[in-house]
């Protein structure tokens, strides 16, 4: 496959289209034909302007911003709030191109959605990134509708892959995979959060105690990350027998976790069903 992707297209670079377009850029890949994102308004289109290769639309300013940002785009990626998701896909639905891939950002939007606005031959692919994207750490879950080929699902997967690593999955597991990575980076900061708070209450003050944790907490996975090794193992060899961490453990494992993360992500998982239900 080459070394260039081809021209992007985000409507709606908000919150998660942004991170993925500052990712893809900062990586450094080159984008043939140049990278267009769009949003509604000129402060949000502003904030976009200085990106190398990037053309930011503000559809305050150009109505049919959408259409002119989809027409030379090979992949076009959705990244507008759910409920805005079916108008926009007829809006643009005309000026896509025969061999356009479309990318839903969009938590809860079905593939069926999408092939029912944009017709079953649409090539759709559903995604669900998370926010480190704009540090190139991302994990992408993907969902390839019927209509996209392999080439296509390649094409998609070397996108995010500029941005972090992808897990490709069948659609019925895409909303769990949020629950997991879409979620996960909040629940990794309430942990360093509510451990900073443990520091503070030691005596520490708030400067040392947010760095000790956040560095613990990016050192622990930078060694995981190097190391190859399992967690458990790692874990064992900072915990001696009858030392200062297994006394912590113990506490930790008696407050039940494995039960409570178990709780947590079935908790999300439902929200997302309730969402996608329209609740």
């Amino acid at each position: 496959m080459s070394d260039s992707l081809p021209a992007l297209a985000f409507l709606g670079a908000g919150s998660m289209g942004g991170a993925i377009l500052r990712g893809v850029v900062a990586s450094g890949i080159p984008v043939d034909g140049g990278i267009t994102a769009t949003n509604r308004t000129a402060e949000k289109a502003q904030a976009l302007h200085d990106l190398d290769g990037v053309t930011s639309i503000a559809l305050s300013e150009n109505a049919e911003g959408n259409a002119d940002a989809v027409r030379s785009a090979r992949i076009v990626l959705v990244g507008v709030k759910p409920a805005m998701v079916p108008d926009l896909l007829r809006e643009i639905g005309p000026a896509l191109a025969p061999d356009a891939i479309v990318v839903s950002l969009a938590a809860g939007v079905t593939l069926a959605t999408f092939a029912e606005v944009l017709g079953a031959d649409a090539r759709v692919i559903r995604s669900m990134p998370n926010t480190p994207a704009t540090v190139g750490k991302a994990v992408t879950g993907l969902a390839t509708g019927a209509a996209a080929s392999a080439d296509d699902l390649a094409l998609v997967r070397r996108l995010f892959e500029t941005v972090g690593a992808v897990v490709e999955v069948p659609e019925s597991q895409i909303d769990a995979l949020g629950t997991i990575s879409g979620s996960g980076p909040a629940y990794v900061f309430l942990l360093i959060e509510e451990f900073t708070k443990a520091a503070v209450g030691m005596g520490f003050d708030e400067g040392d105690a947010r760095l000790m944790v956040e560095q613990t907490f990016i050192g622990a996975t930078a060694l995981l990350d190097a190391s190859g090794e399992e967690p458990e193992e790692l874990r064992r060899r900072v915990t001696s027998p009858k030392g200062t961490t297994e006394r912590a453990i113990a506490v930790l494992q008696a407050a039940h976790l494995e039960r409570t993360f178990a709780e947590a992500a079935e908790a999300a998982l439902a929200r997302s069903r309730e969402l996608a239900a329209g609740a």
